[in-house]
């Protein structure tokens, strides 16, 4: 019974990871609203002096413009990474993990929301980006943000030892300590 009862996802875990995912979406989708309803295509606009800078850019291709004439392959993959995120989702117990999943659900969505409705048409559509650092070599947006800030805490999540569950690996200290309280210790004490 208890095998089973940890086989199921938190409804906690879950609604935060759909949370962050609509935040995430719709922060994407406003700003981007925003952009080509105020700004003209390549017009710059400074934010925060040389720092920020906001230029309206469409993009038909992924990170740099790359494949631009493979566009709707990365509707496709876009599609199956939210695919593969929903069916994933039910296995994590971890409100970092919900976290991580949730910003890069909310990524993935902004953008190939772009690509299915935005022009020139269904799949195919380019990508509202805007942020400009001048500092970086591309121009991007709030979805790529989200995509970027999940790998982070991903890396930090897996470099400490957390688990989708939350669990941690317990340090060759606490093996002992947890060892020598451990029930089994205990009946071999009273032996």
């Amino acid at each position: 019974m208890e095998a089973r009862t940890a086989a199921k996802a938190s409804p906690r875990v879950l609604i935060v990871l759909v949370l962050v995912a609509i935040a995430a979406l719709i922060l994407d989708q406003g700003s981007k609203y925003l952009v080509v309803t105020t700004l003209k295509p390549d017009e710059v606009v400074p934010v925060l002096g040389d720092l920020l800078q906001f230029q309206f850019v469409k993009n038909p291709g992924a990170a740099f413009s790359i494949g631009n004439a493979y566009t709707w392959i990365f509707s496709i993959l876009a599609s199956a990474v939210t695919v593969f995120i929903v069916w994933f989702a039910r296995r994590i117990r971890s409100l970092g993990w919900a976290i991580v999943f949730g910003l890069l659900l909310g990524g993935v969505l902004g953008n190939l929301t772009d690509r299915l409705f935005r022009e020139p048409g269904f799949g195919i559509g380019h990508v509202v980006d805007f942020l400009r650092i001048p500092l970086l070599p591309a121009i991007f947006n709030i979805a790529d943000t989200a995509i970027v800030v999940s790998m982070g805490l991903f890396l930090i999540l897996t470099l400490r030892g957390v688990g989708l569950d939350g669990s941690r690996p317990a340090r060759s200290g606490e093996e002992d300590a947890e060892l020598e309280e451990s029930p089994a210790t205990r009946a071999g004490e009273n032996s």
